[in-house]
This record gives C-alpha cells, structure tokens and sequence, in this order.
C-alpha cells in the first residue's frame, strides 16, 4: 500500500498548513487530527490508458484519490457500442483504449504518483459465435485455448432471471445449458480453465495492478472464484460484482470471504430520500440490514451499468449528484468509489473514437466543475470538481470517527462524524435552515463543498461560511444545496 502512504504524507502536509492558519486565528486554537489514509477510489469508465495516466498525476493524486478502476484490458469484438470492451476474444492486452506497452507505462505512472490500480477482469465469458473467426473483426478462433469453454450449469447458476443478460436454455424441462446472450459461458470449475484465467491475472499483477474487479462474478460460483484467485500473491485485492435481487438464490456473502463486494443495496437505499426529502438513519450500531459488513463493501452512487439502467441520480443532475455522493463521502460505511464517465444520449454509445476505432484522449485536469448540458462523448470529470475534492478531504479529516444520528428539518438532513466534522444538505424547493448537533469547537468554519479542498485561508472562506456554537452547527441551505464543515476548515 506504499501508493496510500505517499498520498497520506500529501494530505498530513495539506493540513499541517491549515493547523498553521489556525494558529494566528484570533479564535482558540485546536488539535486537529491528523487525517487518514486515503482509500477513496474512482472508476475512470473507457478512458484510454495514456489518459488514465495523465489524470492520476495532474487529478487523482493532487484529490487524495488512492486508487482507480480501469474498464477492461483485453481484447474484445470490434463494434462501437461501450459494452463491446466487456465481450472479450482474448487475454491479449491489446483493446480500444490502447496497446500493452501503454497500459504498463500507465500502471507505472499512476504507482509513482500514488494511485492504486484495479484492472477490471471478465472472467466469467468470451464472446461466443456460430462460426470461427465470425464477427472478431481478423481475430482466429485460435484465440480460444479454453477447453470446457461451455458449461453444464446447475440451477444455482442458471436461475439468474433477474440480470436482462441470462437466458435459460431448457431441453425436456432439464436446464442443459446456460449461456450469456452470444457470450459462451466459461468452465470454471475446469482446473485447465482456471489455470488460464489465473495467467491472465498473473499477467496483470506482474505489469504493477494492485487487484481486479471481478466482472459478472454473481455468474461465477464463488467457489471458482475463490480457486482462482486463492492462487493470486497474497495482498492481491479482490472485488467482486454480486448484484443482491429480491428473491434469487445468489447473495454477496457468499464472495466477502476472499476480497470485497460491490454493494448495490447501498445506492438503492441512498438515493429515494433525495428524490422524495424523507431522510431516516441506517442502523448505526451494528451491521446494516441486507448490505455486507462495512470492511467488505464497496459503495458507490452509480457506475457504467446503473447510470444507463436503474440510477436515477446521476452527473447528468450535477446538483442532486453532488448531493448524493457527499453524503457517501461522509458516511462512515464502506469504501466508496466514484464514477467518472462521459455523457451520452443512446444508452449503448461508446465513447469518442478516431478512424481507426481507438477511443480519443481526453483530459480533465482543466474542469472547474461540473457541467448540467455536456454534449455527447465529453467527459464528466467528476475528479476535478471542487465539491467532490473538498469531501475527500473532508472524509481524511473524519478518519475513524463514527456517524453520529442524523437530524431532519423540512426536506434537509445533517449529521456528525463525532467531534471531526457535520454534512448537511437540502434536496427541497426552498431555502431551508437546519441545527445539526456537534461536538466541534465554537467558530466559524468554511464549507469544503462550496469552497473545495482548502477552503479556508488568510482572506477568509473561499465558499460559504457556517458556524457552531453550543453544541450545534447552523446551515442555512439554498435549494439543492449541500454544506460540509471539518475541524481542518476552521477559519
């Protein structure tokens, strides 16, 4: 973890300079914490390696990210559509986001800088066709060396009808087969299958990624997925995607015991409250109900698939989004992940590519912040808004504080991480006031959403300015506005 460690003496040395602020304030001065460790990541949606490199030295690393998820590596069908990264023919590293050669150079750009690397890895199939070499745009057939490349798949496996990708193959009433639609479905419970499959992953790890996303994995069972990466150095990070459904027989527990989970349920239940203003608490003082326990989540807003499917807040209401994820931020479950993407009107659009189908370089070391009416294929850069970089310094401030309960007034809700920082935000109409009850030193505190990383210096607040007194902090909040305060942003 050298890459959390050199990006946690970046942000000790950031505070260390508030605390100096702090100190020729005419208000008392306090002890302010050092901050934890990053672990905040993001996922970079199919951007191109030299870019990915370019935005973990000027965006990632400068914003406390510690690490960022790529869209996959191998080679895949030649179409134009996002998902044809996730239809691959082979473990070559050679796709539309670049040769092997860039992909290494950006694993080790993105290490030097600090940033984590976490290779998205389908495992779970190959892109299936009627004949050799159909439709793989030059590719020979001789790419599949996977004996057992179809599976006899049990029940179990087979009745995962709420994914719109499965389809039941059914033959005298017997399931014989179970296939991804034009996907074949690979054997891994074969050990020859698992042996191949854990190469590619060596092969990964040996170019400098720190652990994979295991794509489709609620297809895979979990104990084959556990065989192949019980085989992987030990410290390889391991995330699985399980999508819980009401009803079915998979759950994401069964994968937390080799790695960590994607937590849908954590999206599901974050975002009606800011579609309808009515905020109730998680379970504070134990596991919560039908989520993983929190060391195993991880939490996000949206990502590639729900932003195109069931999300229904995403960057495409930048304020409501903004909402969403500095809420996330400031939770104290899970590990969060951002998502950064480009905008689209078809739900199947890939991203900008030249004549030769390489999708183009983009940059977002630019952005000032978000914008509500980008044209198709340009990027969200939700790295470089000052919103979201002021609640990763927010969440390195609150380290292992607890949540504390929440308060509610009108369509605005608050709560503390005990004694190290309050988030308050509105999701009404109207301007809204709220008191979140704190244990913070009396002052005045510059808000970090308003005001990004470093909101307070010598002239005063950058943004918007709060204060606690008596225990409680006081926001008085425009429409779809969010405010947060820690003890590194007194002024």
């Amino acid at each position: 973890m050298s890459g959390l460690r050199a990006r946690a003496g970046a942000v000790v040395a950031a505070v260390s300079a508030a605390v100096l602020l702090l100190a020729g304030c005419t208000q008392a001065s306090i002890e302010v914490p050092e901050p934890a460790a990053p672990d905040v990541g993001i996922q970079l949606f199919q951007l191109p390696w030299t870019s990915v490199a370019k935005e973990c030295e000027t965006t990632l690393a400068p914003a406390g990210i510690a690490w960022v998820l790529l869209s996959p590596a191998q080679e895949h069908i030649a179409a134009d559509e996002w998902w044809a990264s996730y239809q691959p023919v082979s473990y070559q590293l050679e796709s539309r986001l670049g040769t092997r050669d860039e992909f290494a150079d950006m694993v080790q750009r993105c290490n030097a800088a600090g940033v984590e690397v976490i290779a998205d890895a389908v495992i779970n199939h190959m892109t299936g066709q009627d004949e050799p070499g159909a439709g793989y745009a030059g590719t020979a057939y001789a790419h599949y060396d996977y004996p057992g490349l179809y599976t006899e798949s049990d029940f179990h496996r087979c009745g995962l009808t709420a994914n719109d990708d499965i389809q039941l193959y059914k033959n005298r009433e017997q399931v014989q087969n179970c296939e991804l639609v034009n996907l074949a479905d690979l054997d891994t419970a074969s050990p020859t299958v698992r042996a191949t499959i854990g190469a590619y992953l060596e092969d990964l790890l040996s170019l400098g990624v720190s652990g994979f996303r295991i794509d489709a994995a609620k297809h895979i069972p979990a104990t084959d997925v556990e065989a192949i990466v019980s085989q992987l150095p030990q410290g390889t990070r391991i995330m699985s995607e399980v999508i819980r459904g009401a009803g079915e027989p998979i759950a994401p527990e069964e994968y937390e015991g080799f790695g960590e989970v994607f937590e849908f349920t954590y999206a599901r239940e974050l975002t009606p409250p800011l579609e309808n203003g009515v905020f109730s608490d998680p379970v504070l003082s134990d596991d919560r109900p039908q989520q993983v326990p929190s060391e195993a989540a991880i939490v996000f807003v949206d990502n590639h698939d729900t932003e195109r499917g069931e999300a229904n807040v995403t960057a495409r209401d930048p304020q409501l989004y903004i909402i969403a994820n500095a809420l996330m931020l400031a939770d104290d479950y899970g590990t969060p992940v951002l998502y950064s993407g480009y905008a689209f009107s078809d739900r199947d659009s890939g991203a900008p590519t030249d004549a030769d189908g390489r999708v183009l370089d983009a940059s977002c070391a630019d952005t000032t912040g978000p914008v509500s009416d980008l044209a198709d294929g340009e990027r969200t850069c939700v790295q470089s808004w000052p919103a979201i970089r002021g609640m990763l310094e927010f969440r390195a401030m609150a380290g292992d504080a607890p949540r504390m309960p929440g308060v509610d007034s009108g369509d605005a809700y608050g709560f503390e991480r005990e004694g190290r920082g309050v988030v308050a935000v509105n999701v009404g109409d109207d301007i809204q006031s709220i008191e979140v009850p704190t244990t913070m030193p009396d002052g005045a505190y510059c808000d970090v959403i308003t005001g990004g990383p470093d909101a307070a210096g010598d002239g005063g607040c950058a943004g918007s300015e709060y204060s606690v007194s008596g225990g409680i902090a006081v926001f008085d909040l425009d429409p779809g506005a969010a405010a947060a305060i820690h003890l590194g942003s007194r002024r």
